[in-house]
């Protein structure tokens, strides 16, 4: 998440209001005082979830949700197609249950999801979320926007899961929880200390579409689709250490049998996309330019239909893109009412990608970071993760030759 809207002073905090992608700038004496978020809302200045009021009490007027955005493990994200927003609770680590966390962030989820899915009475109970997410310089945040939570695209058994993870060889759970940012550009001030005082619905500044949620559960998202259409290399490649080397593992694993990489291409698409049914890897002197082909279902589960689609994969190094060959030898295999799909643990280069997006062609393409962020969403966070999903998928790994 990167923040380009105003940067309010330090001094200003207390009045300001908070505007979408706005920043705000922490202090300078070089303490705990410095944190932004604490100055402008009265609520803590450590921890990702910052009540106003007691959890267990049921006393909450209002949440201030922070994000550093740098928790491998843990990787709060931001859909700004859909407006969804992805966070972890705060139970992160092994010897605790649940709910049993030092801030009651667990607890605090189940209660407001659980009233999000109630009545109108159970709704009036769920406080505003503010979003912040780390900025810079120093204790500065920026404001993502305002929450509810859920989705009108998920199921009420989607919108908060408890999650398995393991560390250091011990499970423990954790809360996956999806918000909807509303469209809201700016929160105002006078709103801020409507909420406060406890009468955030009934006052005259209260957002619109926070009263439509809360009278008829109407989610009204802020959705912002992107206006490019080729990414850039930095784009497609991980800049973090972690995730590089989380890449790095597939390419050794495959390394002198890059064929091989083609079913786990397979696997890596169905994580992405997992309405993927029946998806047959085909043999690499006969692929005819397709290294699978399967079907994607869609419909209800009641009455489903399938589109047919072509897969390509390559096994490539960051140095080495996918170039116009490679994706016409897919654009090619493509027949009538079929799809593509690329992927590559590389990236696409810009005339590739620029010919499939001005050209209308129906391919997904799925680059580096695209893998990283797919493995990530779905618990492997780390190269030690990676390297035991490839060996549960009964891969085996060729050690690399001397000089390699």
């Amino acid at each position: 998440m990167v923040s380009i809207g105003p940067i309010f002073s330090f001094e200003d905090l207390k009045s300001a209001d908070l505007i979408v992608d706005a920043v705000y700038a922490g202090g300078t004496a070089g303490s705990a005082a410095d944190d932004a978020l604490a100055r402008l809302l009265p609520v803590g200045n450590q921890g990702g979830f910052r009540p106003r009021g007691s959890v267990r009490s049921e006393s909450v007027r209002l949440v201030a949700l922070y994000t550093s955005g740098t928790e491998a493990d843990w990787p709060d994200v931001l859909d700004t197609q859909t407006g969804v927003f992805t966070y972890f609770g705060d139970n992160r680590r092994p010897g605790r249950e649940l709910h049993e966390t030092q801030r009651d962030g667990n607890l605090l989820l189940r209660d407001v999801f659980a009233f999000g899915h109630g009545t109108f009475v159970d709704r009036r109970k769920v406080p505003p979320f503010l979003l912040f997410h780390k900025a810079i310089p120093g204790r500065s945040v920026a404001f993502i926007g305002l929450l509810v939570p859920g989705a009108e695209s998920l199921p009420s058994d989607d919108d908060l899961v408890a999650v398995w993870r393991t560390t250091g060889g011990r499970r423990f759970q954790n809360y996956r929880a999806r918000f909807t940012v509303l469209d809201v550009g700016r929160v105002t001030r006078a709103w801020i200390n409507d909420v406060i005082a406890g009468n955030g619905y009934e006052s005259v500044h209260c957002p619109a579409v926070w009263k439509a949620w809360v009278d008829e559960r109407v989610y009204t998202p802020l959705e912002a689709p992107s206006t490019t259409i080729v990414r850039s290399k930095a784009a497609q490649l991980p800049e973090g250490p972690v995730e590089r080397e989380m890449l790095t593992v597939i390419r050794d694993h495959f390394r002198g049998r890059e064929h091989d990489f083609e079913p786990i291409a397979v696997d890596l698409w169905r994580l992405i996309a997992p309405a993927t049914g029946r998806c047959d890897v085909t043999r690499p002197s006969r692929d005819g330019g397709r290294d699978a082909v399967g079907e994607y279902s869609l419909g209800p589960p009641s009455d489903r239909i399938t589109i047919d689609f072509a897969l390509e994969a390559k096994c490539y190094a960051p140095t080495t893109s996918v170039g116009v060959r490679d994706i016409a030898r897919l654009i090619s295999r493509i027949r009538h009412r079929e799809f593509g799909v690329f992927v590559t643990t590389s990236y696409f280069g810009t005339q590739a990608y620029t010919e499939v997006r001005t050209d209308g062609h129906p391919i997904a393409l799925i680059c580096g970071q695209d893998i990283v962020d797919a493995l990530k969403a779905h618990g492997h966070t780390n190269a030690a993760s990676v390297r035991a999903w490839l060996a549960a998928k009964s891969v085996p790994e060729v050690e690399p030759s001397v000089g390699r």
